[in-house]
């Protein structure tokens, strides 16, 4: 019987080794673990629940027709949420949901004509009114994905044109050039003040670029404009959403958006840590470490400065690597052997911390940052053990075969979504990465194939 058990054991914890583009088929490594099918769907909704519709929830419905999710703490919306907004319904095909976000965000966000047309201002009030023009890329890679899968659930002719509205953005972040007549009016909030004096005192027509992808290295880039267009992130390397794009995207690029893919795999390998599996929270397109001065006019030493500001630090944004990781191997599985790899090393990094205790922000060797690199949030600068990390590193036992993989699942699962004692809480982010861990645990983060 103890042998019986130690092979199931042992069969529960081995990694698929193809991916849901080829086979169809998604693991529920929850119940693989001893979880109840019925206790894991009953998990699953009540954590949407707590998104949706509970007395914690981010989103919200306007009028009729409309709806966004708010970062409650930061009192806005964002590009961020509304996009995740956008999966999480198509997900669960829930289609009032998705049409209502994405009427706001076409409506508040979505830049129509001029410049920017087709990005999107990566933060509004939540009456609309913008906040910023820029955008933040990770916004558009997966408005775009939500939109071809939404095409793809429930057709093209039922209000929205799913496909033709994935297509305008396609066609919007193609590399484009421009002559700025009006020097430094590109640049927006990133840095856009610097670089416009330094044109006009150059009595030059600054020659800008403005694209989500990086044409030279095909890397998407941290803002599609100004000074962000010079660096990356890695919490936004997703490379099999550009497979779906390559697939359904219909805009014949299908070999560029491939080749994205291929390149931002590779960048992953680069960026990361050898020994900790952590990862700063922006690098250069190389995958080091930013050197440079976080914004333009930044001497060295002053506040924003690289160790300064922990830009190289992992973690808010960092957070969603190792969930962003597997993600691309749960669907696509082109990159196993190093994924798995990387899976068993973050988590051994994080065991090493304490299951129930590791925090949520380091350097990317593993020690912990001075109190000036700590990145505030909701009023608060502190280290804690934030939910929303928890979920993502839980989100990664899908990678392994080791058996602390199962530790830090039951640590989500019995993790409770509460307020700190000091009152701090984050019912957008956290909550946002905790419902997308069950949603990858219990294989209900799928690709949506065309009926």
């Amino acid at each position: 019987m103890m042998a019986f058990m130690m092979s199931a054991g042992v069969s529960a914890y081995t990694p698929w080794k193809k991916g849901a583009f080829e086979t169809k088929k998604y693991r529920n490594l929850l119940v693989e673990m001893g979880y109840g099918k019925k206790e894991v769907d009953q998990k699953l909704k009540e954590v949407f629940n707590d998104v949706f519709y509970g007395p914690n929830k981010v989103y919200f419905e306007v009028g009729d027709s409309m709806g966004y999710i708010s970062d409650i703490k930061n009192h806005d919306a964002r590009t961020e949420g509304m996009s995740y907004g956008l999966m999480i319904a198509v997900q669960f095909d829930k289609k009032d949901i998705f049409d209502r976000l994405w009427r706001w965000s076409k409506k508040y966000m979505q830049h129509q004509s001029g410049r920017r047309e087709g990005y999107f201002a990566w933060s509004c009030r939540t009456d609309g009114t913008r906040n910023s023009d820029g955008a933040a890329s990770d916004g558009e890679l997966y408005f775009i994905t939500s939109l071809i899968f939404a095409s793809n659930r429930w057709g093209d002719d039922t209000g929205i044109n799913y496909k033709a509205e994935a297509k305008h953005i396609l066609d919007c972040i193609q590399p484009r050039e421009y002559e700025e007549v009006q020097r430094g009016g590109f640049w927006g909030g990133f840095g856009g003040q610097a670089q416009g004096q330094q044109a006009q005192q150059n009595q030059q027509p600054q020659k800008a670029m403005q694209y989500l992808i990086d044409p030279e290295t095909k890397l998407i880039t941290f803002t599609p404009d100004g000074f962000g267009q010079r660096f990356t992130d890695p919490s936004y390397h997703i490379p099999a959403f550009y497979e779906v794009w390559a697939k359904w995207g219909d805009d014949g690029r299908a070999d560029f958006w491939k080749e994205c893919a291929v390149k931002s795999r590779e960048f992953l390998h680069k960026c990361i840590n050898e020994k900790t599996g952590l990862n700063g929270d922006q690098c250069q397109y190389d995958g080091s470490e930013m050197q440079a001065p976080r914004f333009p006019g930044m001497r060295q030493g002053q506040q924003g400065a690289p160790r300064r500001n922990g830009n190289n630090n992992f973690r808010y944004d960092s957070w969603r690597v190792p969930m962003n990781i597997t993600l691309d191997y749960e669907w696509s599985c082109a990159d196993r052997e190093w994924q798995q790899q990387y899976g068993e090393k973050i988590q051994n990094f994080f065991y090493s911390q304490g299951v129930n205790d590791f925090m949520d922000q380091y350097r990317t060797d593993g020690s912990l940052p001075e109190e000036g690199e700590i990145i505030p949030a909701g009023g608060f600068r502190k280290l804690r053990h934030s939910i929303g990390l928890v979920s993502t590193v839980a989100a990664a036992s899908m990678l392994c075969s080791h058996d602390k993989s199962k530790e830090f699942v039951d640590a989500l699962w019995n993790a409770k979504h509460v307020p700190f004692e000091d009152g701090y809480f984050d019912a957008y982010y956290d909550g946002l990465l905790r419902l997308f861990a069950f949603m990858h645990l219990s294989g209900n983060y799928r690709i949506i194939f065309p009926k």
